[in-house]
């Protein structure tokens, strides 16, 4: 026996005169059953199932929005769609308030009816079909372009591509692609580590005809709004996905006009480098010189290492001739207490010129799912990420300053991040003396080696405008989805850190970044 497209209910209380359409929607394979009033309706819903219910709004006795209350109350979830002959206004918000699913005005036509049906039942799957045919076409053409010598606005268009095709299948699990997303993915971060290896000395050494990096994001993206005269708030999301940020973006896009560019983060990924770069305009080599304190503390005393952020913004601000008054704020958010205390003040903020906010709870996120076998579980993989960074933004402090600062008036937000992170799944051996650092994605030490595939060995620090920390400091920064794991009880950490979100390497996810320009809508 054939089986059915789908199981509709249709009540009328003329339904004899909706025989042709009844009969039209049968022949298309769907099992269509009747009711002539409301009462008998609701009996017929508590006793089965349907996939659909077309619901006259007209109908003597128990009316279509008793009905269709009835019916809600008994199958929440079952698609509604009312058929009416009255286009009062206020009779579709009382409808739509009771969740309608659609609204179609009599005479119905048959084209109308099925349409209704393949929305409602057939969509996904037809929309699936869609999806798949296209996503297939995007795999052979993006692996075709890795065949081409590729420039860095080619390598951020298919990062962006990569990302949003990796969203739209978590709208579609059952097509089975993730796991070929996941391979072109990988394919392409080897081409994009071997591309970063080629290029990144030529980036540092010269601005011209390389990507906007950490150290030009003020310069870039901040000046020019000051410039305008508004209240600028500059937000710095510490390790903020492109993945995760079109999941905030979503939720944002109903209060701002937004728009977004990219740049690439300096090497390593990691905020003493990435974020000191920012906030300074400087490539760490010359911090060294201005502040060799800011290398002389342990590598994991990440608070240490950035302690000089305002100063930094302040000396550059100076550099670049801008004079503020009131004097820029700073802000930095390591804590939820904290945050929802900033969160009942914002709105005090705006009175400054230049309010900058740091916000590290990202980075938590990525660095507590690593030691927290309970947020692997809720987390698994890149896509249940994305879905528990949507749940954490929404009942955020960060959120609710954001929909503080959309009320207000000649505000203008530029948010951005220092680094993105990489879900690491495969370990490297590294061998190098006891003064080396701990680092997962890149470290420095003496005469560090490490398998050649798993990373970009950097033995002049200068040329990478690294700071030197002694004569024979070397470093090595992890490719692809490498992590580094020292000989000393080597299976134990290799296995502690399989499949954790990392961040300091050379990867499209961490190095790739969105640059957001946010104005009110109101």
């Amino acid at each position: 026996m054939e089986e059915t497209k789908g199981k509709i209910l249709w009540i009328d209380d003329e339904i004899e005169l909706l025989r042709p359409h009844v009969r039209f929607l049968e022949e298309r394979g769907y099992d269509v059953a009747t009711a002539t009033n409301g009462e008998d309706a609701v009996a017929m819903v508590k006793e089965a199932e349907f996939d659909l219910v077309f619901l006259d709004e007209m109908m003597s006795g128990m009316g279509g929005l008793e009905t269709l209350a009835g019916i809600k109350e008994l199958r929440p979830n079952t698609p509604v769609v009312m058929i009416t002959k009255n286009e009062e206004e206020s009779l579709m918000e009382d409808a739509i308030g009771q969740k309608i699913s659609d609204y179609l005005t009599k005479p119905v036509n048959p084209s109308q009816i099925l349409m209704a049906c393949k929305k409602f039942l057939e969509g996904r799957k037809i929309t699936g079909a869609a999806v798949s045919k296209d996503y297939i076409q995007e795999f052979n053409a993006i692996s075709g372009a890795l065949m081409d010598d590729l420039s860095y606005e080619r390598w951020t268009d298919i990062y962006t591509r990569l990302v949003g095709w990796g969203m739209e299948l978590d709208e579609h699990p059952e097509l089975g692609l993730k796991q070929t997303l996941l391979d072109q993915t990988r394919e392409c971060n080897l081409a994009f580590g071997k591309f970063v290896e080629k290029k990144y000395r030529d980036w540092v050494e010269t601005s011209a005809g390389r990507p906007a990096l950490s150290v030009d994001v003020v310069d870039r993206y901040v000046i020019p709004e000051l410039q305008q005269g508004k209240s600028v708030f500059f937000f710095v999301i510490d390790c903020l996905r492109l993945d995760q940020w079109l999941i905030m973006e979503k939720l944002l896009s109903e209060y701002f006009s937004i728009s977004k560019q990219y740049y690439y983060s300096i090497l390593p990924t990691a905020t003493p480098y990435s974020r000191n770069a920012i906030f300074s305009a400087s490539f760490p080599s010359d911090l060294e010189l201005r502040f060799p304190e800011l290398w002389e503390k342990s590598e994991d005393d990440e608070n240490s290492r950035n302690r000089y952020e305002r100063q930094f913004l302040d000396k550059l601000l100076e550099r670049r001739k801008i004079v503020l008054k009131p004097e820029p704020k700073y802000i930095k958010i390591l804590d939820a207490e904290f945050g929802r205390s900033v969160e009942n003040t914002i709105a005090s903020y705006a009175n400054a010129r230049l309010t900058s906010i740091v916000v590290n709870f990202v980075d938590m996120l990525a660095h507590g799912r690593s030691d927290s076998s309970l947020l692997k579980e809720i987390a698994p993989d890149e896509s249940a990420y994305r879905s528990l960074t949507r749940s954490w933004f929404l009942h955020s402090s960060l959120f609710g300053m954001f929909k503080t600062l959309a009320r207000m008036p000649n505000v203008t937000i530029i948010l951005t991040t220092d680094h993105g992170s990489i879900r690491s799944l495969r370990g490297s051996k590294v061998l190098g003396d006891r003064e080396a650092s701990t680092n997962l994605r890149y470290k420095y030490g003496r005469n560090l080696k490490c398998e050649e595939k798993a990373a970009m060995f950097v033995k002049n620090p200068l040329e990478f405008k690294l700071p030197k920390r002694g004569v024979a400091t070397n470093y090595i920064v992890a490719k692809e989805d490498y992590y580094f794991v020292y000989p000393t009880d080597y299976h134990k950490y290799l296995n502690q850190y399989r499949d954790s979100f990392q961040h300091g390497g050379a990867s499209m996810e961490e190095m790739i970044l969105p640059v957001v320009r946010m104005e009110p809508r109101g």
